[in-house]
């Protein structure tokens, strides 16, 4: 069984906490995309856990974790991740987490120029990270990375690394006018945070495609969602790599195979964080009761992500995008004790309605068509079958999946493990 996991929106609806729940019946999670640029929360009995480059299958002790090539990798980042884990008790070592050769290493210089180029942005501002996700894969398109694989091989590496840095100081100095990046300095960097992971280091295709023929299950874990996919997303307020679905085996190295199974996740409200067109958005104190119900700040950043009714446009759309076969609703405690809960079911661009997700240049003058819905209220995080849930609550689940075109699999009533309905 090869099942996706991914994001039908903007990002942050809750693929760790449904990864975390998934894993128990897999045998290997793969992360496929992506950097240390955005956080999945998990809530177990050990504690809290934010996890922004190790998979959450992480958390299993008898599930294996590949971090896949399609991934760029801070590997200052990652020994800090796995530091704070193991003061936790959880093991992470050779055993259970598996590192692809051909993945790229993100190298303290993309983090500097993906700051600089923001701050010379001004307030047109991509809303980054500045973790220098897009510098990291710019160069991998330019083929001007350091990749996993290159660690064993250091005498090449140096090489290799020198003409880069000779090659990056023409924009360091020349372009931002910064102080040139130093050749010795990124050596010892590597040195610190690379070697350690040398062992870690092996050739996660063979690996995949070994386990996918014997049998065994694969969960391939999206970062981000739908909306902010390089190709698909609100371009140019994306990340820079693809978060869909099927990029998931090409991601993780084994393109031959095929999923059985997309879940897509979605909350049962709007979230976003950073830049870029967001119809559905509420400001002031309807947005801050929002955020602070539904604890609504970034796990990778802290930053308040801007909140909204559900955007059933913008669903539809990544549901389309990802292939799903069916959902999560995540976060459907947060809207209990709303009277009435506004729906987005369209849009309205110059006087006109559309209910088809436009490009930005529409999507910035697009204004939502709200529907609202009887609200319900009550502790429902108890709940574990979809009858137990107030009617008006089970109203609002049908009603989303009628809208959007996929059924609805589970619903999260709580941030806890257990804390779901499985609809069947």
């Amino acid at each position: 069984m090869l099942t996706a996991v991914v994001g039908i929106n903007w990002g942050d609806e809750g693929k760790g906490r449904m990864v975390d729940l998934f894993s128990s019946h897999y045998d290997i999670v793969v992360r496929y995309q992506g950097g240390n640029n955005a956080g999945h929360t998990v809530i177990n009995d050990r504690g809290r856990f934010i996890l922004n480059l190790l998979p959450s299958g992480i958390l299993r002790p008898e599930t294996v974790n590949v971090l896949g090539p399609g991934m760029v990798i801070d590997l200052e980042h990652l020994t800090k991740e796995v530091g704070a884990l193991r003061e936790k008790g959880v093991e992470v070592g050779p055993e259970n987490l598996r590192i692809s050769d051909r993945a790229t290493i993100c190298m303290p210089y993309h983090r500097m120029l993906d700051g600089m180029e923001e701050d010379r942005l001004g307030d047109k501002k991509f809303g980054s990270t500045r973790r220098g996700i897009a510098p990291v894969y710019a160069d991998k398109y330019m083929k001007k990375t350091l990749r996993m694989g290159d660690l064993l091989a250091p005498t090449q590496m140096r090489e290799r690394l020198a003409g880069i840095v000779e090659w990056k100081n023409l924009t360091v100095e020349g372009g931002y006018h910064h102080e040139p990046v130093s050749l010795e300095e990124m050596l010892a960097w590597l040195e610190t945070y690379a070697m350690p992971f040398a062992p870690y280091v092996c050739d996660t295709t063979s690996l995949l495609e070994g386990a996918a023929d014997a049998g065994r299950s694969i969960l391939f874990e999206a970062q981000l969602g739908a909306l902010r996919d390089i190709d698909f997303g609100i371009y140019p307020y994306t990340s820079s790599s693809s978060t869909i679905a099927a990029y998931a085996p090409i991601g993780a190295g084994i393109p031959a195979h095929r999923l059985d199974c997309v879940c897509g996740i979605m909350k049962a409200y709007s979230s976003c964080v950073g830049e870029g067109p967001f119809v559905c958005e509420f400001f002031g104190d309807e947005a801050h009761a929002l955020r602070e119900a539904g604890g609504e700040y970034g796990a990778a950043t802290g930053r308040p992500r801007r909140v909204g009714g559900f955007d059933v446009v913008a669903s539809r759309y990544g549901v389309k995008m990802q292939g799903a076969t069916e959902l999560a609703l995540t976060k459907l405690d947060v809207l209990s004790g709303m009277e009435k809960i506004p729906v987005c079911t369209a849009y309205e661009v110059d006087g006109k309605r559309i209910d088809a997700f436009p490009l930005e240049p529409v999507l910035v003058r697009a204004k939502p068509v709200y529907e609202y819905l009887p609200g319900f209220s009550g502790d429902i995080s108890g709940c574990r079958s979809f009858e137990a849930l107030p009617k008006a609550a089970q109203d609002y689940v049908l009603y989303i999946e009628q809208a959007v075109g996929c059924p609805i699999k589970w619903v999260s009533v709580g941030a806890g493990r257990d804390e779901y309905i499985h609809r069947g």
